[in-house]
């Protein structure tokens, strides 16, 4: 594999360099995000996939711990991620006249908005831009001169993406949009196998695990019905925060821009493409800002090309950047000191209200109700062990999936529910909102389970039904410790209420629900339900405990 050496000025190496120990130290001395935090326990227990993304963010904190403790150990390999994307970018951008304007190129760089975000915070789309930047640096030497090399370095790379997070197919299938004879190139199919092997992992992890993923993101996720002003409209004030003051000589720029090589022709349907993909996805639910992310760098390249050759771009591009800078330098000291930062936000008061609740429980592990992040941060933050436990109103997440619920069964913890009700346990929320907590001396816990109704899909107006539930435990769970319900949702699958069935008949003579069976029996279906439901979901609870999220949403037959 042959590649081009690449020209990388002094200056470039001073801007990157500074802004490398810039994020370092926003790295050690900012809190951890609540997300990241997450991530870290993923990281925990290194594996080909997880229950919301694919693996790459938990690989890089593992790699991080290696070097270094604390916040700045979860997110080292993020910041250098963060300072090799910049380079790859200024390499794209590739431009002869790049001397005359390389300070101005600098300041439209560092203008990014999520470029510092993803630049030393460790989540799935810090490596989701750096691969996508490797990807399209590869991509252009391939379209270059392509041979053996740069096609396995093309096919690692997408795999690379793909391990990043699942809207990285998003930049994959763009390229080959855009550039149609890729499917009659030997290289390119080359390149597809290298990443489908590379991917094979993961996708078996997806097998083993009944894709849980796939079906959380697609089918279980919860919605809300359509409003112009949450969807819509807020996917256009999206694009709007992923530049700040700049955007609308970024979006001019772009509008303006006319591919003159197939390269080109890459970013500008890389751009468009996720920006249509979503805006079509606002029609149907929330788009997230970070979901837009991967759309900022073909445009960083495309603007980058539009400073050099475009006055008026450069001027305006060059003013607006300028005030980004500021307003992003504000809000970065905001982070590490709550007194600069407009509103309590994640990074502030984690390490207090966990001291407060690690005081409470004393040395007793701690549960929350309905709650993936907030155990993640007092594991980090104690050092000691916490778990959530999830019932119907909230949803799956790694805590589901994995063991960590055998480490508590049986055990005194101390529990922190959703509700308020006043205990004498009480500390102060990272908000500084009073929240209450008390023990459980001998907590259970069977979130696992699985449930479900026949016929699938259920009969309306059906007077009986048949329920079954599977125990995956090692141990057989006693009949009399569990109650069976129906959870009636709307057609957005968010609960309208839940009703525990009667009338229960086993069909095998039995007292428990044996280990690793399955037990079915005819249940009465519930009458009165006060709305009209479009999905049900089968839910069993232990007794004293809430309505666990046992079944899948079963949609019920016209």
């Amino acid at each position: 594999m042959q590649v081009r050496s690449p020209n990388i000025p002094k200056s470039l190496l001073l801007f990157v360099s500074a802004l490398l120990l810039v994020n370092i130290g926003q790295a050690y001395f900012t809190e951890l995000l609540h997300d990241e935090a997450y991530y870290w326990y993923y990281a925990q227990t290194p594996a080909w996939g997880y229950f919301d993304h694919p693996p790459m963010v938990a690989w890089m904190i593992v790699l991080g711990n290696l070097i270094a403790n604390g916040e700045l150990g979860v997110r080292l390999v993020s910041c250098l991620m963060g300072t090799g994307t910049l380079i790859l970018v200024w390499l794209l951008i590739d431009r002869s006249a790049f001397k005359a304007f390389r300070f101005k190129i600098y300041i439209w760089l560092a203008s990014i908005v999520l470029v510092h975000a993803y630049g030393f915070l460790s989540l799935p789309d810090t490596p989701l831009l750096f691969f996508t930047t490797l990807f399209l640096f590869i991509y252009r030497e391939f379209l270059r001169k392509p041979n053996s090399g740069i096609a396995i370095a093309l096919g690692l790379s997408m795999a690379a993406l793909m391990y990043s997070k699942y809207h990285a197919a998003l930049v994959i299938v763009a390229v080959l949009a855009s550039n149609p004879s890729l499917l009659k190139n030997r290289y390119a199919w080359g390149a597809l196998l290298v990443s489908i092997v590379s991917y094979l992992p993961h996708l078996y992890w997806l097998y083993e695990h009944d894709f849980v993923s796939v079906q959380y993101h697609i089918s279980e996720r919860p919605n809300q019905m359509y409003r112009f002003d949450g969807f819509t409209l807020g996917y256009l004030l999206n694009l709007l925060a992923l530049f700040g003051f700049t955007f609308p000589w970024v979006y001019w720029g772009l509008f303006k821009f006319r591919p003159k090589s197939q390269f080109e022709r890459a970013l500008v349907f890389i751009a468009y493409g996720i920006f249509l993909f979503f805006f079509i996805s606002s029609f149907q639910r929330r788009v997230q800002t970070q979901w837009l992310i991967a759309a900022s760098i073909p445009i960083a390249v495309i603007l980058g090309r539009q400073l050099v050759e475009n006055e008026i771009i450069r001027r305006w591009i060059y003013r607006a950047g300028i005030a980004n800078l500021i307003v992003i330098a504000i809000l970065r000291l905001g982070l590490i000191n709550a007194t600069l930062f407009p509103v309590p936000f994640e990074t502030h008061g984690n390490k207090d209200w966990v001291k407060q609740v690690e005081t409470l429980a004393e040395n007793a592990p701690v549960v929350f109700e309905n709650s993936y992040r907030l155990p993640s941060v007092y594991s980090f933050y104690s050092g000691k062990p916490a778990f959530t436990l999830v019932n119907a109103y909230y949803r799956h997440n790694q805590y589901s999936i994995d063991d960590s619920e055998s480490k508590f069964q049986g055990k005194r913890v101390f529990y922190i529910p959703i509700g308020n009700r006043k205990t004498p346990y009480a500390f102060l929320n990272q908000k500084g909102e009073e929240r209450f907590g008390y023990f459980i001396p001998d907590f259970y816990s069977n979130q696992k389970l699985t449930a479900g109704l026949l016929p699938n899909p259920p009969v309306p107006g059906a007077n009986q039904s048949e329920f079954w539930v599977y125990n995956p435990y090692k141990f057989a769970i006693p009949l009399d410790s569990l109650q069976f319900g129906i959870a009636y949702l709307d057609r957005f699958k968010k609960v309208i209420e839940i009703k525990e069935v009667k009338s229960l008949k086993p069909k095998k003579s039995t007292q428990n629900v044996m280990a690793r069976d399955s037990l079915s029996f005819q249940v009465k279906m519930p009458e009165n339900v006060s709305d009209t439901p479009a999905y049900i979901r089968a839910v069993v609870k232990r007794k004293r405990q809430l309505w666990g999220l046992n079944g899948a949403s079963q949609k019920i037959k016209p």
